[in-house]
C-alpha cells in the first residue's frame, strides 16, 4: 500500500514537472457582428496537429512545447486570423484575445495576418469596439501600469471619470447620485450610507480582472443611473496554477512619524478592523437613564459604566502599510479537458495613518441681509484644528468554479471589513446667535462590512443559438457609528477658563448608530440568435428583482455637569478626561458633577425597505451592412417603505413613500465608417432614473461631530428622471492607437440636490429643486510613440470633458436668491448642477518595455470648480476648487521569469491642498472646508510563483 501511494506521488510530480517545461497560449475568442463570445471556434498552430476549440465561454488553452508558433482561428461563416511570432517561454502563458468577424456574402474565404500584440490594454480596446453600448474601460494590464493599489486610484484614467474624496466616483463630472457602482454585473450596498455608490478604495487590485464604465443604457442594464455604470469584475479562476505574496509601505512627510499625531485609546482588536467591544453601549437600547433628583444613585452608578476616556491623546504614528496573497489553478475534471473545475482565494491587509494640521471644516458664512451694498461675507462660525485618523481595511475573497461543454457555475463569496477610528482637537469660533469660543475634543470610531456571495451560472446550447445566463446575490452591510464622543469647553478670553455652558458649547455627547442593511439581488437573461431582415440578429430579454431593507438605530447620550455654587465645570481646567474623572461623577451627598442622560430623538431612528422589479427586451440587429441597431425596452417598479416617528410624534409604519412604474425605451446605433469597422460612429438615445436614498427620503436627523453639522431627512423627495444623449465617432489604430470625440446631453426632471436650511446652521436637507440640462464633449487620444525612432516603448494618453450644466430654480430658491442680491449683481434664472465639474482633464506619459521589465508612468488628472452645496437665502453657495493632482510611478520586473516586481510611487507631486469655498458677487473666496493631502511616496514588492 505504501510503494502504492510512493508511487502516485512521484507519477504526480513527474507529470507536473513534465508540463512545467511546457507553456500555455489562452485567451478568448470574440465574435465581431455582436459584443459577444464566439464558442466552438477553432484554434490550431499552423504547420501541426495540435489545436484546440473554444468553450461555450469563447475561452480556450493549449499547451505546447518552447518555441515561436502561428496560432491560427478559424469558424464556419467568419474569417481566418492568423497571428504569427507567438513565442512560448517554458512554463510562461501566452494571453492572445481575438475578435472574428462574419464574411460578407461574396467571399469564400479571408484570411487575415497579424502578429501577437503584446499590449493587453488591447482587449480592452477590442470589447470597447464591439460593444453595443458606449463605454470605457481599464484591464488589469493597465491599471498594474499605472501603480495603483485600489480601483479609486486607477479609474481616474477614465475618460470623463473623476474621484472624489479619494473613494466615490464621478462619471462625466455627475455626482454619485447619478453613477452607479455595481459588483460582477448586480447591486452591492455601499459602506457609507451617505452615497449612492460603492467606495471603491475598498477593492485592492489583486482580486480584480477589469472595469467597465458603461456611459449609454441599454435594456439590460439597470434603469438608475446617468452618468455611468461601473462595473467591478473580480477574477475568474486561471487557467493555471498561480499565487503571488505581495507587500507595501507608504509615508508622508507632513502625516507620517509625527509627535503631534492624535489618537485615543481604542481596542486591542483595531488592527483587525473591528471593535473588540471595549466602544460598545455599557446599557441596553430600551434602558432608560434617571436624572439626579429621581435617583442620584442610580444616576452616579449609570455614569461609572461609560469609558472615561474622552480626550485627544498626541503620540507618534507610524507609516502606511500593506500585504496581501493570491492563489488560485484549475483542474481537469475528465480526460478529455471539457469539464474544468477551478479556484480562486485572495486576501488582502492596508493600514493607513493620516493627519491633518490645521484642518477647516464646516465653516459658515453669510451675506449681509439688512444692507445689499455689502459684498464681503459676514463671519457666523470658523472651525479649524487637528485630526488623526486611521483606517484599517481587510478584504477577503474566495470562490470555486466549474466548467463543462455547455454550463458554467460559479460560486464567490467576498467579504470586506474596515475600521476607522479618528481624534481631533478643534477650535470653534461663533460670532452670530452667541459670540464665544470653544474647543472641543472629538473622538469617532466606524466599523463596517460587507459580505457578499455570488451565485450564477451560464449555459448554451449545442449551437450557441440560446444562451441563458442567471445571478443570484446576497449581501449583508453592517455600519457601527461606536461611542462618537464629543467634549466641548467655552473658553473665556477674558480669564482664559475654561467651562461647560449648555446654552453656549453644549453638554458632551455620546453617540451610538447602527445601520444594518440586507440586499438580495437576482437577475436572469436569455439570448437567443435569429435571422431579421435576412440578416444575423440577437435577442436579448430578461428579468431582475432587488430588494433591500435597512434598519436604523441611534442612542445618543449628553454628559451634563450639576452644580450648587459656581459652575462645577471650571474645575476641569479644559481636559475632556476630568468630566468622567471618578471625583467628577455626580455625587449625591453633594449634589454635584456629571451624569449621563439619555437624549435620542425620537425621529433619530427607522426601518426602511426599498425593492426593484425589472422585466426588459432588446433586439440588436442590422440594417445594412454597417448599420447596427439596437433597440430595446426596461420596466421597472419601484417600492420604498418607511417605519419611524418624526419630531411631532406622527408615526410611519411600513408607509409607501414612493411607488413608482416606468417604462425605460433605449437605441443604440452603430455605423461602421470602413470596412474593417476600425471608425465608427455612434448615436444613443436613453430615458434613465435616480431615486433617493434611505436616509434621504426619512425623518431622520444625522449629526456629524466632527464638522457639527445636521443632515435632515425629506420623506416628500421624489425620483429624478433623465433623457439621455449620446453621439460619439471612434478610430481605432494599431495596437492600442486610439482617438474618440463625443458629444452628449441630458434633461433632469426634479434633480435631487443637497441644500442648506435657510435661518439654520449647518444643517441641509435633499431636495427637489426645479429642472436642469446638462450638455458637452469629451475627447480622448491614445497613441504609441513609435513614430518616432527608438521611443516605441513609450506612449502617450489624454481625454478632456468640457461640460454645461444649468439648474433652473424652484419658486423658493429663486426667492431667496432674489432677496439677497447684491448692488449691481444680475439674476441669472439659473445656476450650475450640484456636483456638476465644468471640465475634466487627465493626461499620462508611459513607459513600458516587457524586455527589460521597466515600467513608469507620469500621470496627471483635474476637475474644474464644482458646486458642492446649494446656498439658501443668505448663505451663498459652496464649491470644491480644482485639485491638480500630478503623479509619477516606476517599477522594475525581475527574475529569469519576471516574477519579482519592484514598484515606487510619488503622489501630489505639486504640493496642492483640497479646498471647498463660499463664492458670493464682489466678494472675497471664504473656506468652507481644506485639508492638505500632503506629499506621499510608497514602495511595493510582489513575488508570482
Amino acid at each position: 500500500m505504501k510503494l502504492k501511494s510512493l508511487f502516485v506521488l512521484l507519477a504526480a510530480f513527474s507529470i507536473q514537472t513534465i508540463f512545467a517545461q511546457e507553456g500555455l497560449i489562452s485567451g478568448t475568442v470574440m465574435d465581431g457582428e455582436f459584443n459577444d463570445v464566439l464558442p466552438f471556434a477553432n484554434i490550431t498552430i499552423k504547420g501541426t496537429t495540435k489545436g484546440t476549440t473554444s468553450d461555450f465561454d469563447g475561452k480556450y488553452v493549449l499547451e505546447l512545447e518552447p518555441g515561436t508558433y502561428t496560432v491560427v482561428f478559424s469558424f464556419l461563416g467568419y474569417e481566418t486570423k492568423e497571428i504569427s511570432e507567438v513565442v512560448i517561454a517554458q512554463g510562461a502563458e501566452e494571453i492572445i484575445d481575438v475578435t472574428l468577424n462574419t464574411l460578407p456574402n461574396a467571399l469564400d474565404e479571408v484570411v487575415v495576418t497579424t502578429t501577437v500584440s503584446k499590449n493587453t490594454e488591447a482587449s480592452v480596446l477590442n470589447l470597447q469596439k464591439n460593444s453595443v453600448a458606449l463605454l470605457d474601460g481599464l484591464s488589469i494590464q493597465s491599471i498594474k501600469k499605472s501603480g495603483a493599489g485600489d480601483i479609486a486610484s486607477a479609474i481616474k484614467a477614465v475618460p470623463g471619470v473623476s474621484v472624489q474624496g479619494g473613494k466615490f466616483v464621478y462619471v462625466r463630472g455627475l455626482g454619485d447620485r447619478y453613477t452607479k457602482s455595481i459588483l460582477n454585473g448586480v447591486d452591492v450596498p455601499g459602506l457609507d450610507p451617505d452615497r449612492n455608490t460603492l467606495q471603491l478604495d475598498i477593492f485592492p487590485t489583486n482580486i480584480l480582472d477589469n472595469i467597465i464604465v458603461v456611459k449609454s443604457a441599454t435594456a439590460d442594464q439597470p434603469a438608475d443611473f446617468t452618468g455611468g455604470v461601473v462595473d467591478i469584475v473580480t477574477k475568474d479562476f486561471p487557467t493555471r496554477a498561480e499565487y503571488s505574496v505581495s507587500a507595501g509601505l507608504g509615508y508622508n512627510s507632513s502625516m507620517h512619524f509625527n509627535d503631534n499625531y492624535l489618537t485615543y485609546d481604542g481596542s486591542v482588536s483595531d488592527p483587525l478592523g473591528y471593535d473588540g467591544g471595549k466602544r460598545d453601549l455599557p446599557i441596553s437600547q430600551n434602558f432608560e437613564t434617571l436624572l439626579p433628583q429621581q435617583n442620584g444613585q442610580v444616576a452616579r452608578i449609570t455614569t461609572q459604566l461609560f469609558d472615561s476616556n474622552l480626550k485627544a491623546l498626541q503620540e507618534q504614528n507610524g507609516m502606511d502599510f500593506s500585504f496581501g496573497f493570491t492563489a488560485g489553478n484549475q483542474y481537469n475534471v475528465n480526460e478529455d479537458g471539457t469539464k474544468k473545475i477551478g479556484y480562486l482565494a485572495s486576501l488582502s491587509y492596508r493600514n493607513n495613518t493620516e493627519f491633518y494640521e490645521g484642518i477647516v471644516n464646516g465653516q459658515v458664512f453669510r451675506k449681509q441681509d439688512q444692507d445689499s451694498s455689502v459684498f464681503e461675507l459676514i463671519d457666523d462660525r470658523t472651525q479649524s484644528g487637528d485630526l488623526g485618523v486611521n483606517n484599517v481595511l481587510i478584504s477577503g475573497l474566495a470562490g470555486v468554479s466549474f466548467k463543462g461543454k455547455s454550463s458554467k457555475y460559479k460560486l464567490n463569496v467576498l467579504h470586506i471589513q474596515n475600521g476607522e477610528s479618528s481624534a481631533g482637537y478643534i477650535r470653534q469660533d461663533n460670532f452670530s446667535v452667541n459670540s464665544n469660543t470653544i474647543f472641543k475634543d472629538v473622538l469617532t470610531y466606524t466599523q463596517r462590512s460587507i459580505t457578499n456571495a455570488l451565485l450564477n451560472g451560464e449555459h448554451s446550447n449545442e449551437d450557441g443559438s440560446w444562451k441563458v445566463s442567471w445571478k443570484l446575490s446576497p449581501t449583508f452591510s453592517k455600519i457601527y457609528d461606536k461611542d462618537l464622543r464629543t467634549t466641548p469647553f467655552r473658553f473665556n478670553t477674558e480669564t482664559g477658563n475654561f467651562s461647560i455652558s449648555p446654552s453656549e458649547s453644549g453638554d458632551p455627547s455620546r453617540i451610538w448608530r447602527d445601520l444594518e442593511e440586507i440586499n438580495i439581488a437576482g437577475k436572469l437573461d436569455l439570448t437567443r440568435r435569429h435571422q431579421l431582415f435576412g440578416r444575423e440578429a440577437k435577442l436579448k430579454f430578461g428579468g431582475a428583482y432587488t430588494m433591500k431593507q435597512r434598519d436604523f438605530v441611534v442612542d445618543q447620550f449628553s454628559l451634563p455637569v450639576q452644580s450648587r455654587q459656581g459652575n462645577f465645570s471650571l474645575g476641569f481646567g479644559g481636559d475632556a478626561d476630568q468630566v468622567l474623572a471618578p471625583e467628577n461623577i455626580y455625587d449625591p451627598s453633594t449634589g454635584e458633577g456629571t451624569f449621563v442622560r439619555r437624549d435620542s430623538n425620537v425621529s433619530d431612528s427607522f426601518d426602511s425597505e426599498m425593492s426593484v422589479a425589472a422585466g426588459y427586451v432588446g433586439d440588436e440587429f442590422k440594417l445594412s451592412e454597417r448599420l447596427n441597431a439596437i433597440l430595446g425596452v426596461r420596466f421597472e417598479k419601484f417600492d420604498l417603505y418607511y417605519s419611524g416617528i418624526n419630531q411631532d410624534g406622527e408615526v410611519f409604519d411600513n408607509v409607501n413613500l414612493l411607488d413608482k412604474a416606468d417604462f425605460f425605451p433605449s437605441a443604440n446605433l452603430i455605423y461602421d465608417l470602413n470596412e474593417e469597422a476600425s471608425r465608427k460612429f455612434r448615436a444613443s438615445f436613453s430615458s434613465t432614473t435616480a431615486r433617493p436614498s434611505f436616509k434621504e427620503a426619512s425623518n431622520a436627523q444625522i449629526f456629524d461631530p466632527v464638522s457639527s453639522t445636521f443632515f435632515i431627512g425629506n420623506i416628500n423627495i421624489q425620483p429624478t428622471y433623465i433623457n439621455n444623449f449620446d453621439l460619439r465617432f471612434e478610430a481605432y489604430g494599431e495596437r492600442t492607437n486610439f482617438f474618440a470625440a463625443s458629444a452628449f446631453a441630458k434633461t433632469f426632471d426634479d434633480p435631487i440636490e443637497l441644500s442648506f436650511i435657510r435661518e439654520a446652521r449647518g444643517q441641509f436637507i435633499p431636495l427637489n429643486l426645479g429642472d436642469a440640462v446638462v450638455f458637452g464633449g469629451e475627447l480622448e487620444f491614445r497613441r504609441s510613440m513609435d513614430f518616432i525612432p527608438g521611443w516605441q516603448d513609450f506612449s502617450f494618453n489624454a481625454n478632456v470633458s468640457v461640460i454645461e450644466s444649468r439648474q433652473s430654480f424652484s419658486e423658493d430658491e429663486e426667492e431667496a436668491r432674489r432677496d439677497n442680491l447684491r448692488e449691481g449683481e444680475e439674476f441669472k434664472d439659473y445656476r450650475t448642477l450640484q456636483g456638476q465639474s465644468p471640465f475634466l482633464l487627465n493626461v499620462g506619459f508611459n513607459y513600458d518595455n516587457n524586455d527589460n521589465g521597466w515600467q513608469g508612468g507620469l500621470v496627471y488628472n483635474v476637475q474644474g470648480k464644482t458646486l458642492e452645496i446649494v446656498g439658501n437665502g443668505d448663505i451663498p453657495d459652496v464649491f470644491t476648487l480644482p485639485f491638480h493632482n500630478l503623479k509619477f510611478n516606476l517599477s522594475k520586473e525581475f527574475g529569469k521569469e519576471k516574477n519579482s516586481k519592484l514598484s515606487l510611487r510619488f503622489e501630489n507631486i505639486l504640493n496642492d491642498k483640497i479646498e471647498s469655498v463660499y463664492q458670493s458677487f464682489g466678494a472675497t473666496d471664504k473656506l468652507f472646508s481644506s485639508r492638505y493631502p500632503g506629499q506621499a511616496i510608497s514602495l511595493g514588492y510582489s513575488y508570482q510563483f
